[in-house]
């Protein structure tokens, strides 16, 4: 049975039950990096091109946000808290049914999709959960560490990937990180046996076209939207391809089980350094004001993309530090344009607004590695192929987005009632 938001006012998130939520989110972000982190070896076992490659990365994000956009609406009708351990338990077996049955570009096309359709359910619900369970003073340290979870899953899912690929090849890996949203959904289902199931009231009538109008007749819930598509964007494309350039760099352009390895093993140390990324931006953005961080964090986060690809001579342990800088900062906004969602939407129609902006973030960022890819198979067709302007131009292309996002923002500021 349901409970109205009017019932549940009571603040009951605590340290102990965020971090148990966080490490079920831990284990559900275990498979998004696995196909990353292999890509230099399917693309030769599967025979793809670049673009190929981030096709099937492209499909997983395209499953991702459709079933973002049902369970958004779904949450505000049946609760957060059922629609999540509902999205669970698909979570689990899509992994699962991935890692054994893929075997060929078309076979993956259609499997990461279906990965990434049953997998998407236990985001925005989970976000939900935590702004009915947090005050709004802390729920941007809350949001924060429950985005730093999936960092840290992805940084384990790469790790794992870079042991077992080199041992017993990709299949291995994608077996292993699979055993991941099994025990997320375990977790998952303990951690909530005591929260409520928060349904908040709507009037009477109140269908999804009106939901969507309300949105988009609020101008600062507009760019805060849009502030998060050019940040997917960005964010996405990096995700999908920085596995792949690192090994790129560490085997000097030769794709070998090695080489492999080694980039996600160097993405994996990446990814462990930007868990404090969501923690340290959704901390200050409760002491400093959402827009500020904002601003610094995207602006930074677009600087290392105009910069790194240029770096791809240059010595290794240049390249992971810049990598390092930019998981770090291109992740830090993350939690803060979640919790500035909650603060310009009314609770009513906060499942509809998270729906909305991750249909148009994750559609963004399902494109841009199959961008990025195109501007590789570009980079390499050229009759004297050069890996600088190949690798500048793609991570520049993410850049270009990326920009947008704080600009966004000043315009939000600029609005009646300004913005901190």
């Amino acid at each position: 049975m349901g409970m109205s938001a009017a019932e549940g006012t009571e603040w009951q998130g605590t340290t102990r039950w965020l971090a148990g939520f966080c490490l079920a989110r831990l284990g559900f972000s275990t498979i998004f990096t696995t196909y990353a982190a292999a890509m230099p070896l399917l693309i030769v076992d599967w025979h793809m091109t670049a673009s190929q490659a981030g096709l099937v990365n492209s499909a997983y994000h395209l499953g991702y946000l459709t079933s973002l956009f049902i369970v958004g609406f779904l949450a505000d009708s049946i609760g957060a808290k059922r629609t999540y351990l509902f999205a669970s338990i698909a979570a689990a077996s899509s992994a699962l049914t991935f890692a054994f049955f893929a075997h060929s570009f078309h076979s993956g096309l259609l499997l990461y999709g279906l990965t990434g359709l049953l997998s998407g359910g236990s985001y925005t619900p989970g976000l939900t959960i935590i702004a009915q369970q947090f005050h709004p003073a802390r729920r941007g340290r809350a949001i924060g560490f429950y985005l730093a979870a999936a960092s840290a899953g992805y940084a384990a899912s790469l790790l794992l990937s870079s042991i077992f690929m080199r041992v017993s090849g990709w299949r291995a890996a994608f077996l292993v990180t699979a055993l991941g949203p099994l025990a997320g959904a375990l977790m998952g289902y303990w951690m909530l046996r005591g929260t409520a199931n928060v349904i908040v009231p709507r009037h009477v009538g109140a269908a999804a076209s009106g939901m969507v109008t309300a949105l988009f007749r609020n101008n600062a819930a507009v760019l805060i939207v849009l502030s998060y598509v050019f940040h997917s964007w960005e964010l996405l494309g990096l995700w999908a391809w920085i596995p792949f350039f690192l090994a790129f760099v560490a085997g000097g352009g030769r794709q070998t089980a090695g080489a492999a390895s080694l980039g996600a093993g160097f993405s994996a140390l990446t990814y462990l350094v930007s868990v404090g990324g969501p923690i340290l931006g959704g901390t200050l953005s409760d002491r400093v004001g959402r827009g500020t961080v904002i601003i610094v964090m995207a602006t930074l986060s677009v600087i290392c993309s105009f910069t790194i690809g240029w770096l791809v001579t240059m010595p290794l342990w240049l390249v992971v530090l810049v990598a390092f800088l930019y998981q770090f900062t291109s992740i830090a906004d993350s939690p803060v344009l979640s919790t500035a969602v909650t603060e310009v939407v009314e609770p009513r129609y906060l499942g509809a607004a998270y729906s909305i902006r991750s249909v148009l973030g994750f559609g963004a960022g399902a494109i841009s590695p199959w961008v990025f890819g195109m501007v590789v198979d570009w980079g390499r067709a050229l009759s004297t192929p050069s890996p600088m302007l190949t690798w500048g131009l793609a991570f520049g292309v993410l850049g270009l987005g990326g920009c947008m996002a704080p600009l966004c923002i000043l315009r939000m500021r600029a609005l009646p009632g300004g913005y901190r």
